[in-house]
């Protein structure tokens, strides 16, 4: 934790975060629809992990990313003898990612990022109007 915890700091890792969140949705959204040759290989959305940092000397709480882990939602196997990844059986396994799950993730930690930027511009524009009217 830095020695002078104020909103900018809470504000930056909050933004941190929430680009961390929306560049995971986006390579999830990338790798939709991908397919591999085998059930263990197939991609597999990736998730952030947060975990609160809280700044014992002035109470403030932010926010960390604490790792990245892969869900666990089953790839679809699907029969294409003629797919050049096709096994021995001819089946595919197709990424489960949910586009619109994906889709959704981007807008919700878009406007968490917004924000978190209305609120670091709230607090600049404060600070300035307090030092003129001194």
């Amino acid at each position: 934790m830095p020695d002078n915890m104020n909103i900018f700091t809470v504000a930056q890792r909050g933004m941190s975060a929430q680009l961390v969140r929306m560049n995971a949705a986006a390579s999830n959204l990338a790798n939709a629809g991908s397919v591999s040759g085998s059930e263990a290989t197939t991609y597999r959305p990736m998730r952030a992990v947060f975990a609160e940092d809280l700044d014992r000397a002035s109470g403030m709480s932010t926010v960390r990313v604490d790792g990245m882990v892969r869900e666990n939602t089953p790839p679809t196997k699907r029969h294409d003898p003629a797919h050049p990844l096709a096994d021995e059986n001819g089946d595919v396994w197709e990424s489960p990612v949910n586009e619109t799950a994906e889709m959704v993730e981007i807008m919700e930690s878009a406007r968490q990022y917004q924000n978190l930027v209305e609120a670091m511009q709230t607090a600049k524009q404060l600070m300035l109007e307090t030092m003129r009217s001194k």
